[in-house]
């Protein structure tokens, strides 16, 4: 089994890719073990001297969709798969911003999730706090987007350009190969293409 971190923040395309991936493989039944870790681009884009976002008020329609992910992980983990999915779909697929709660509905119409349970959670903050302590702890990796994947006490930004198709073996195959370089080749620090492919 293969076990990891990787983070996501729903408005990055290139972690939409890599968690589409992740989900594909991962209904398909992957021996993989992921841990998977909110993580706010906002904090980077803060006023000096402002609070940390997850601590700010004004700031949670920026956190919105990020909180109530971790609450459906945390409190309703054996739907977050199809949440999680259908979050990044709304987000890139269908131009939904998330930003409300009414967005947030609209993103998991369908899916059996108890909303006012998230709705209570979120006004406890406590999936505020969990993003704050996942930015901390990426943070002493200096980690600096999104999706990371973390291997051990190795961070390694990845930045995969397709979606899944429609074959979930490849999705498999997909992870399993970077997470395997992330393994096995720590000296490989950069490995970027520099053309798009055609």
């Amino acid at each position: 089994m293969k076990t990891f971190d990787v983070s996501y923040d729903y408005r990055c395309p290139f972690a939409k890719n890599i968690h589409l991936h992740l989900v594909s493989a991962l209904e398909a039944g992957a021996d993989f073990e992921v841990n998977f870790v909110a993580w706010t681009m906002s904090q980077g884009y803060k006023a000096e001297g402002a609070p940390d976002v997850w601590d700010d008020p004004e700031r949670d329609a920026e956190l919105l969709s990020l909180a109530v992910s971790v609450s459906i992980r945390d409190l309703q983990p054996e739907l977050f798969l199809q949440a999680h999915a259908a979050l990044f779909k709304a987000r890139h697929e269908q131009g939904i911003r998330l930003v409300t709660m009414q967005q947030i509905e609209q993103a998991l119409a369908g899916l059996d999730i108890d909303l006012d349970r998230v709705r209570t959670d979120l006004e406890s903050r406590r999936p505020h706090q969990v993003i704050g302590d996942n930015f901390k702890r990426y943070a002493g990796l200096e980690a600096f987007g999104v999706p990371t994947f973390v291997v051990g006490n190795d961070a390694t930004f990845v930045r995969y350009m397709t979606p899944p198709t429609s074959d979930p073996q490849a999705s498999v195959a997909l992870i399993d190969s970077i997470v395997t370089l992330i393994e096995h080749q720590p000296e490989l620090n950069e490995f970027k293409h520099t053309r798009l492919p055609m």
